[in-house]
């Protein structure tokens, strides 16, 4: 029932989507045709195409767009998805889904160039498209948020909620309870949880209302619906005890695997001829996004490394004035993907061989180590641009987890539970815990909560967020020294 639910409110959202779009582009026709606002200002110039031409293209939009919005993550219905990651998700969609759209046409009209009767049909105003996007994006955000508003208004009436119960009170019937309670946008009412063990804590100030042995009692009490069972592994026997008592109830019974305590990243159901196998460590950056993100960083990592190359040869000047004995880079060993090591080059800020008595230590605000242009480059974060080598080498990514020396992660994975988790992704010369403040000598354990939460919720938008961020926060610039 939770999978069809789900699946009737993605396709409430297509359904609106498609609307909106196809609205969109008729808005779109009419503005430019056939409203003085815009050819007042620019003028139409070549007739007024008919609009069964217009028309034509709506088949096309109709499907293309949710692919698109599909493949952006625009239907996983997340209640904590803020407005801005929404728009920024549509907004890409839009322009892509368009380009391909504009592309089909030339790419029609080049094909039948030598029939004259055939290739004007296909010939579409750039301006039409220009008032698309725009009105398409708003239109988008527009549709979605009044459905949204609606259906928050009906549920809060009480129409179609699914009354859940939850068995088993211990972390994990916690967790699915404070999960379902999060996501109220699929339209479920968490009434409460049963368990044996008294003194168990409650989830979101949902109440214990009885043992398990009571499950039916308190399910025809409260009108249930949907029946969670989340026991932990050591109460195996009790697990298999409720299931057999209520599976000839009129309830929809989900059970919830007693696995996240194991879970590092996220679980996904693989399959082994037949064995379901639950892989529990799965991270998203795999394959073609894995493929996505490495061509990001060649085509940006490149692009920099010539605009910015002025800047290089200029700080590379002032180190050599100014930086005391000993080269312009300085290469240090770190520690990225799968744990292999690498070489990071950053432009030197300390005096030359800086730790050659102290071994490797963290920097200090006023340390006495740093030059006199040093002090400048790593206020301003200017020492770390070289590692865009180390992106077009494929040592490292735009975004990802900070790189940490040998030393410091053989200290960190000894202490900190999951830390060896962040090298499952290239190291990046920024992420999601710089863009937050967590870099430099700040809380380890915030940084690696940020940086798990990036692996597990990777995403082309997250990178992009956080480039952009990162233009306007720096590398964190607080604790830079």
């Amino acid at each position: 029932m939770v999978k069809f639910q789900a699946r009737v409110m993605t396709a409430v959202f297509v359904l609106v989507d498609v609307v909106s779009t196809d609205l969109a582009w008729l808005l779109a026709y009419w503005l430019r045709f056939q409203s003085d606002l815009v050819a007042s200002v620019v003028p139409v110039t070549k007739g007024v195409p008919d609009f069964d031409r217009y028309l034509l293209l709506l088949p096309l939009t109709s499907l293309l767009w949710p692919v698109v919005l599909y493949f952006h993550g625009l239907y996983q219905l997340k209640r904590g998805r803020s407005r801005i990651d929404e728009f920024f998700g549509i907004l890409f969609s839009v322009l892509i889904a368009s380009a391909v759209t504009l592309g089909a046409t030339l790419y029609v009209r080049v094909y039948y160039r030598y029939q004259p009767e055939v290739a004007p049909r296909w010939e579409y105003s750039q301006a039409v498209f220009g008032l698309f996007i725009v009105l398409d994006v708003l239109a988008l955000n527009a549709g979605r948020w009044a459905l949204r508003r609606y259906l928050e208004h009906m549920w809060a009436q009480g129409y179609n909620v699914k009354r859940v119960l939850v068995a088993g009170a211990g972390e994990l019937g916690q967790t699915v309870a404070e999960t379902l309670v999060a996501h109220r946008e699929l339209g479920y009412h968490v009434v409460g949880l049963v368990d044996d063990t008294p003194g168990r804590g409650h989830a979101e100030g949902l109440p214990v209302l009885g043992s398990l042995d009571q499950v039916m009692e308190v399910a025809l009490a409260r009108d249930v619906d949907q029946l969670y069972i989340a026991l932990p592994l050591e109460e195996h026997a009790k697990l298999l005890k409720l299931i057999k008592s209520v599976s000839n109830e009129c309830l929809d019974i989900k059970v919830v695997p007693d696995l996240v305590q194991y879970a590092t990243i996220k679980a996904a159901l693989e399959d082994l001829d037949g064995i379901p196998i639950i892989s529990l460590n799965e991270v998203p950056l795999r394959g073609w996004n894995s493929m996505v993100k490495r061509l990001m960083d060649m085509v940006l990592g490149t692009a920099l490394l010539v605009l910015l190359s002025p800047l290089f040869a200029f700080i590379a000047a002032l180190i050599r004035l100014k930086g005391g004995p000993g080269p312009v880079f300085y290469r240090q060993e770190r520690i990225s993907v799968d744990g292999k090591p690498f070489l990071m080059w950053k432009f030197r800020s300390m005096q030359d061989e800086a730790e050659k008595d102290t071994g490797p230590v963290w920097a200090s605000a006023e340390d006495p180590r740093r030059t006199t242009v040093g002090v400048w480059l790593r206020k301003y974060n200017l020492d770390e641009f070289p590692q865009l080598i180390n992106v077009v080498l494929g040592d490292m990514s735009l975004v990802g987890p900070r790189p940490e020396r040998p030393p410091f992660v053989r200290q960190f994975k000894e202490r900190i539970p999951q830390y060896m988790v962040r090298h499952r992704v290239k190291s990046g010369i920024t992420g999601w815990a710089q863009v937050n403040g967590w870099r430099g000598n700040t809380s380890i354990e915030k940084r690696i909560e940020y940086d798990l939460y990036y692996i597990e919720n990777w995403s082309l938008l997250l990178d992009v967020k956080i480039l952009i961020m990162t233009l306007f926060r720096g590398f964190g610039q607080k604790h830079a020294y």
